[in-house]
């Protein structure tokens, strides 16, 4: 059997800052083959990716996560240098404990367990791992999609190991995402001395209750499922320097986080309308990086991870659509059913990230208590 710790260790190791593997996936695709998948790699630009699959008669069940991480920033910040993996204590240090090479390492353990005890299961798995997932994610797992999809390839479920987990391991999974809309807005005025305004148009002046309107509209009221669309803006700059000069445009770039309530063409529209009725002088580039996407909460995957969640934990998890993007998005287009489900997410891209030792024990049992759900629930099915 394989020890998660030892492994997590083995990949953190490896600085596979975005969007670098650094060896990790041939490492993965090692254990793998030795479990009968087949691993093909799937470069794409600076991308590597790979693809791994253990076919049988039964439907697939499909691991998804990334080797690449975020840069660790200055490591005299850091307690143990970020690429060391130091234990001490009970906590795993290193830039990728939590988001997500610990998952991986408990994805292998608990396949590898899971086919020593159940060596003619009909349950079908896969491996899908990019190391595009912390940077523009275009030529990862969105790029694996595509070609899957060329040859006719799919599957019916996916766990994405994101750190999905709050203050205990399995105590929230996430079962649908919302979407990320992003705007580049321009306002035209016209460039002036600050003490001759009547001889300018101020873009900032002449924006300003436009502001007031988008912040103040209440877009929705969520759902059952979703929280109510927000938005937000991340950066808003004018002006040439000068304190003397009135600014001739005015650049806002602001996202909407949307529930299925809405969508971007619905979001574009009323934003449009609302700088059109200022009567405001504008060009907007929009950017959608991934539409909202939720796993119904009676489905067959979600059922199953509760069940195996609660079986080793004792408590039933709450279900959750918040938080950021990630890779989900791209595997729920295909039609699947997703749920990203990993260790605590309180580390997650800061100095010092950690895992707890314990957590990857705990979350290997989990896995492997949900190929065992699977696995039972296709032989009652087969009689």
């Amino acid at each position: 059997m394989i020890d998660p710790v030892k492994l997590a260790q083995h990949l953190l190791r490896i600085p596979s800052i975005t969007p670098e593997d650094g060896g990790c996936q041939e490492l993965i695709a090692s254990h793998l083959e030795e479990l009968d998948f087949s691993c093909e790699r799937m470069p794409f630009g600076e991308v590597k990716n790979l693809w791994a699959t253990r076919r049988r008669t039964g439907p697939m069940l499909v691991f998804a996560g990334h080797t690449d991480v975020v840069p660790p920033g200055p490591v005299e910040d850091w307690t143990h240098p970020p690429f060391e993996a130091v234990i001490e204590g009970d906590k795993l240090y290193a830039r990728g404990a939590a988001d997500m090479k610990g998952s991986i390492a408990c994805f292998i353990a608990a396949t590898t367990r899971f086919l020593h005890d159940f060596p003619d299961t009909p349950l079908s798995l896969g491996y899908l791992i990019t190391s595009d997932e912390e940077g523009p994610a275009v030529d990862g797992t969105a790029a694996v999609l595509r070609e899957l999809g060329t040859r006719n390839e799919r599957f019916e479920y996916c766990l994405v190991g994101e750190p999905s987990s709050v203050k205990r391991v399995g105590d929230e999974i996430k079962n649908g995402r919302r979407g990320s809309l992003s705007g580049e807005l321009t306002i035209h005025g016209v460039q002036g001395h600050i003490a001759y305004p009547h001889l300018a148009e101020n873009p900032v002046h002449r924006f300003a209750p436009a502001l007031q309107a988008l912040v103040s509209e209440v877009w929705d009221e969520g759902n059952e499922d979703f929280p109510p669309t927000s938005f937000q803006i991340s950066n808003i700059h004018a002006g040439t320097g000068a304190t003397n000069v009135i600014p001739g445009h005015l650049q806002v770039s602001f996202n909407f986080r949307f529930s299925t309530e809405q969508t971007p063409e619905s979001l574009k529209q009323r934003v449009h309308a609302i700088l059109d009725e200022h009567g405001l002088k504008h060009d907007l580039d929009w950017s959608l990086s991934g539409l909202p996407f939720l796993t119904q909460r009676d489905g067959t995957l979600v059922r199953h991870v509760r069940k195996a969640i609660e079986s080793v934990t004792g408590q039933m998890p709450s279900l959750s659509t918040g938080g950021g993007t990630s890779d989900g998005r791209f595997i729920a287009q295909t039609g699947a059913q997703v749920i990203e489900l990993g260790p605590l997410n309180a580390t997650i891209h800061k100095v010092d990230e950690h895992v707890a030792v314990d957590d990857l024990r705990i979350l290997t049992e989990i896995y492997y208590q949900l190929l065992v759900n699977f696995h039972t629930d296709l032989m009652e099915q087969t009689g």
